[in-house]
This record gives structure tokens, sequence and C-alpha cells, in this order.
């Protein structure tokens, strides 16, 4: 097995590979690599297929026992200044590159059937597979410096990718902002690493968290400078895992293809923020302070996202906000010590999630057969509803989805997400309240999901709604939308057979094709059974991944105080709140029992809170961008009238010295003189009067 470990550098050089290929064909032959799209698709799936078969192999290995292994090189040397570079395969890394390596290899299955039809099909596939080679460079990395390389890389692939359309403004301002809220957090996280090389003089995780934390102890340098480099690192998951204040940029990703968002929102960019806490949680851990910093954002972001979802219609915002909400578990989980648990939830969120998005795309694929490449119609709930009928593969996975968020027995989220309330509320009780109610906003809000998308009446032909919703758009937008082929685009021929013989669209939409429910059915498995190697009972995934502070035997011992009472007291209280929110859910939108605008007109301020997002882009608008434009104004005007004003001046006096000067400089001897003359006697009279 050493020989897989020599060669673990091919997995994020493969699909890096495939995207060079492509890339030089669309650069050099485009319309040869354009026509051969299947088998340009054919190449990066299987490179990543066999980046993924080799990750597994790595995972057996270091579940059998195998030691952790580094492999590295000096890349930069100055006086005693030396950088190295290389890659580490230890359990965290094999179990993220399995993670990584599975959903990217079955999103780019899925992305065959969702951009048949997109004349970017090509160049969508190079930039996933630069996208995923991107983050499994960032999951092999030894240290800081590397990751924060691949860190950007990660972004870039972001921007390239949400704003895919980039010939539609509201992809071309998604990727923007995407990219300008990324480099605040990223901005932070570069300061903080130049901070805690500056005190710890090392970039190794482990090596920074042991000095920093002796540092600290024996006074060399103060606790809040402890505090202020942890927290500096902390922007930069704060802004990749969209965490508050810099979660603004994440709903307004769902602006690129939904494959993309499925890969963003479970396995790659968003997963990148929770595991360099992970990685740096030698350095955490030695800053309570930090800590509880990042336990509270987690927290307060885990709330926050859940009451916006709560109100979405867009299927994919609603489905954004909630992974907002999941992530700030996770964050949570890592702020109040609990280590395994939120590496486990992180697991099991980016395949239920990865399935969710998928199976939006898939609804959103179907709706179009009906009301057009209109991503405003084709996205809203408001014009769904009986979709199981027509796409029971779909409905059947989303199900199981929402079941696993929610967080219901045996279902994979409900052994994640129960360790981390019951390891909360052993550390805070506060912030386990949160997290219990969050648990039943969950509930509420992916069920309200299902039941309007999938159960009752179709009402994809409802003119009334359609032009309801056109004119509501447009009035937001200021313009009148047009009908793009973004969204769903469908395979060639699919478009005419939706259509009938007077050439109207289909009276109802259809299921997706193989290539895009072969994905949903798989990741299906994952979504039900994966918990279940972190259950209480015998918890296997916390033998196998546990913080770094910790042994196995130490591990072992927790285990064995395992109480199952308090475990069903934990489990039943967050089973039961989640029973409740999913009761509303069926009162409200499917035995429709309770009017949910009658609610929403009694509490019309809370339901203008949770529809403007908690008016965080209001607020961010007019803050940073007419503040920043403000300021810019009243910079030009200090540079037209200051700079320029002293430059102009400058070339005034010297005009007008020039002038007079050149009257004086005649080149004649006499009027030398008389000057001479003029001044001595000048003089003279000067120094005779005093």
């Amino acid at each position: 097995m050493e020989v897989i470990y020599q060669y673990a550098w091919i997995i994020p050089v493969l699909p890096l590979l495939g995207a060079m290929l492509v890339g030089l064909g669309l650069i050099s032959l485009n319309q040869v690599t354009n026509r051969l799209r299947q088998l340009n698709a054919v190449v990066i799936i299987s490179l990543m297929g066999a980046a993924m078969g080799l990750s597994m192999a790595l995972l057996w290995s270091q579940y059998q026992g195998h030691e952790p292994y580094l492999r590295t090189f000096e890349w930069a040397a100055a006086g005693n200044f030396h950088l190295t570079m290389g890659y580490t395969i230890d359990n965290l890394t094999a179990m993220m590159l399995v993670v990584v390596t599975t959903v990217a290899f079955l999103v780019m299955i899925y992305t065959d059937g969702y951009m048949a039809h997109d004349p970017g099909y090509v160049r969508f596939y190079a930039y996933l597979s630069l996208f995923g080679s991107s983050m499994l460079g960032l999951v092999v990395s030894p240290n800081l410096v590397q990751i924060y390389i691949f860190w950007e890389l990660v972004g870039m692939c972001s921007y390239l990718l949400v704003g895919f359309w980039y010939d539609r403004k509201a992809a071309a301002d998604a990727c923007q902002k995407a990219f300008v809220t990324n480099r605040v957090g990223d901005f932070g996280l570069l300061l903080g690493i130049l901070g805690l090389f500056w005190s710890t003089g090392s970039f190794d995780f482990t090596i920074m968290g042991d000095r920093l934390g002796e540092l600290v102890e024996t006074g060399s340098i103060s606790n809040f400078l402890a505090i202020l480099f942890a927290i500096l690192v902390f922007l930069g998951p704060v802004a990749k895992s969209a965490q508050f204040p810099l979660h603004v940029w994440l709903p307004d990703a769902m602006e690129g293809p939904t494959p993309i968002s499925a890969l963003i929102h479970a396995a790659t960019m968003v997963a990148a923020g929770v595991f360099l806490i992970a990685r740096m949680y030698p350095v955490f851990e030695h800053v309570p302070a930090a800590m509880n910093v990042i336990a509270f954002t987690g927290a307060f972001t885990a709330f926050l996202g859940a009451t916006i979802a709560i109100t979405q219609n867009d299927i994919k915002k609603g489905l954004a906000y909630s992974t907002i909400s999941q992530l700030g578990y996770m964050v949570m989980a890592m702020g109040v010590g609990a280590y395994s648990a939120g590496i486990f939830h992180l697991m099991t969120h980016a395949y239920f999630k990865a399935m969710l998005f998928l199976g939006s795309g898939s609804v959103i694929h179907g709706m179009e057969a009906v009301v057009g490449h209109d991503p405003v119609l084709a996205q809203d709930m408001r014009l769904m509803g009986g979709l199981r009928k027509y796409m029971p593969a779909t409905g059947f996975t989303f199900l199981i989805g929402c079941l696993a968020i929610s967080g219901i027995p045996p279902f994979a989220g409900f052994w994640s997400k129960d360790e981390i309330l019951g390891a909360a509320f052993a550390a805070n009780p506060l912030l386990w309240f949160i997290g219990w109610v969050t648990a039943g906003i969950t509930a509420f809000y992916m069920f309200r999901m299902y039941f309007s998308t999938f159960e009752g009446k179709f009402r994809g032909n409802d003119e009334k709604i359609k032009t309801m919703l056109k004119d509501a758009a447009a009035a937001k937008l200021g313009l009148e939308l047009q009908p793009n082929f973004g969204p769903g685009a469908m395979k060639k021929g699919e478009l005419d057979h939706s259509h009938d013989s007077h050439g109207h669209h289909s009276s109802s939409p259809h299921e997706s094709p193989w290539t895009m429910t072969l994905p949903l059915l798989v990741l299906a498995i994952p979504s039900m059974l994966i918990g279940l190697v972190g259950t209480p009972y015998a918890n296997y995934f916390e033998q196998f991944i546990y913080s770094p502070n910790e042994t196995l035997a130490e591990v072992m011992e927790k285990a064995a105080e395992f109480d199952p009472h308090e475990f069903y007291v934990m489990a039943g209280s967050s089973v039961a709140i989640s029973v409740v929110g999913i009761t509303l859910a069926v009162l409200m939108y499917l035995a429709r029992k309770i009017d949910p605008s009658a609610i929403a007109s009694k509490i019309k301020s809370l339901y203008e809170l949770s529809l403007n997002k908690w008016y965080f882009d209001d607020i961010y608008h007019q803050v940073f961008v007419l503040g920043l434009r403000r300021v810019a104004r009243q910079v030009m005007e200090v540079d037209f009238r200051v700079v320029d004003g002293a430059v102009n001046l400058t070339g005034f006096f010297t005009l007008v010295s020039g002038e007079g000067l050149k009257y004086l400089e005649n080149g004649r001897v006499q009027f030398y003189a008389l000057i001479v003359f003029g001044a001595v006697l000048g003089l003279v009279i000067v120094f005779g009067v005093t």
C-alpha cells in the first residue's frame, strides 16, 4: 500500500490534466473541441473517476491503520527561512478526498444531461475539472501557505462558474459579489497567516498551535494578539463557508448552473472553510475566546439562514439558505470542541445537499418543458405542485433529502446533527437551544419546499400566477425579462418533443434523462445509510477522525462512558421539534388546514424581515456600495481641486514668471548695467535710511 501513498499527488493532478487538455483544445482548436463535446466529457469524467478510485484506496488504507504520510520538498529558502511544499495523507485528508471526488464525479455525470443543450458545455466541463482539482489540492496541503494558494484557486474557479452565463447581468453581478465578499475574508486570513508566522516562525498547523500556546503561557505575546490572529484566520472560513456577516454571496451564487450550485454547496468551496477550521484546530483550541466567537457565529448563522429560508419561493434560493444554516451547525460544532461531530456533519451534508441541489435542477429541467427557458418561472415553487406524479425518481430522492436534513432517524442527518446538539448542550445550553429551534425551522421549510413542489395540484399552467411572477420580477429588476437558455437547458430535440403539433409548450413536465436521475439515486444511498457509521452506540467515524489534541485511547474511553438515557432524551427532543416542524408544514401546504398568508399578515414585520433576508443586502448596498461611491466622488473632488489644482497652479506660476523674465533677459549689456546700478542705489538708500 506504500506505493499508493507515493503516487497520491496524482489525485489533484488528474482533474487538472483534464482541465488543461480541454482548455488548450478550446484555445487552439475551438470549433473541433466543441464538436467533440461528448468525448471531452468522457475524458474529464474518466479522470475524476480515476481520482475517486485512488481516493477510496487511500481511505481504506487509512482505515486499516496506516500511519499518516507526509512528503515535502523545499520550495523557497532565504537565510533561515525555509518554505516547503508537498502533500499529506491522514485520516481527515482521506475522508475529504473521497467526499470531494465522489460528489464531483456524480455532478459531472449529471452535467451531461443538464447542460447538453448549452453552447458552453465543453467550457463548463473544463471549469468543473479545474474546480475539483483546486479543492483536492487544498485538501492534501501540508501547510498553511499551500492551503492559501489552493484556497485562492477555489475562489477563482467559483468566480468563473457562478458567472458562467456572463452575458446575463444577474450572473455577472453574482460572481462579482462572491469574489469581492470572499476577498474580505481572504485578506483577514492572509493577515492571520502572517501574524501567526511572525509569532511562531512556522506555517505547520501543529507547530503553530503548540508554539502559540507556549508563547501565551510565558507572556511572550499577549492574549489579545493570540485572539486577534485566531479571529483573522477565522475570517477566511467566515467568507468561504458563508457565515454571518459574509454570508450574502452564497444565495446569489445560484445564478450559476445547478450542477455547480451542488458542487459549491456540498463538497468544495463551502466545505473548504470548515476543513480549514479543522486543520487550524491546534491553533484555535489554545485560544478559548476565539473558540467562543466561532461557536456563537455558527449558531447565529444557523438560525439566520433557517429563518430566511422559510419565506423563499425560488427553490434554489431556499436550498442556498439551507446550506448557510447547515454550515452554521458545523462551525458551531467546531467552536464547542465537537471536532468529530462537525466533520461528520460536513460529510453527511455533502451527500444529501448535493442530492437536493441536483434534484432542484431536475425539477427546473422538467418545468422548462411547460414554462420555457425562463428562470423566474422555472424555479418558482408557486408554479409547481404535483410533480411527484410526473417525476417519480426526482420526487423520491428529494423526499429522502428532506428527511435527512430534517434529522429524522435513521437518515444520515439525524446522527450528525444530534451529535452536534449533544455537544452544544454540554458546552452551553444557549447554543443548544438555538440549534434545537433551528432544527425545527429546518424541518418546516424543507417540507414546505417538498409539498409545494411535489404534492397537490400542478400549477404550472396557471396564467394568472405566471403573469404575477413576471410582473413582480420585471418591477424588481426595472426591465422586461427575456427568456434565456441557461438553467436546466435540455438535450437537443427534447424541447421539440415537449411541444404539441401547434408549437405550444407541453401541459405537463416530464422526468429528467437517466444521466440526471442516476446520480440522484446513487446519492440517495449515502443520504440514507452513511450516518450509521457514526451512531453513538458504535461511533466508527469518531474512532477514525478525532481532534488533534486527543488520542485514540481517550476517544475509546469516552465512547465507553456512553449514556443511552442521555442520548434518548437529546435525540427525542431533536426529533420531536423536527416532527412539529413537519406537522406544521403538512397543515399549511398539504392539508391546507392553516392559511400561511393569514399568519404572514398577522406578523407582517417578521414576515417582511425574513422575505427581505433580514435586510442585509439592502444595508450592505447602502453602506458599502453607495457609501463607497460617495467616498469615490469626494476623492475625485479632492483630486480635481487639490491635486490637479496644485499642479495647474505650479504650471501657471511657471508660465507667468517665464513671461515676466523674458523681458529682463534681453541680451543688452547696457540694460544689465542699469539693473545693477539700480540695485546698488536701492541698497544705499535702504542702509542709509536705517
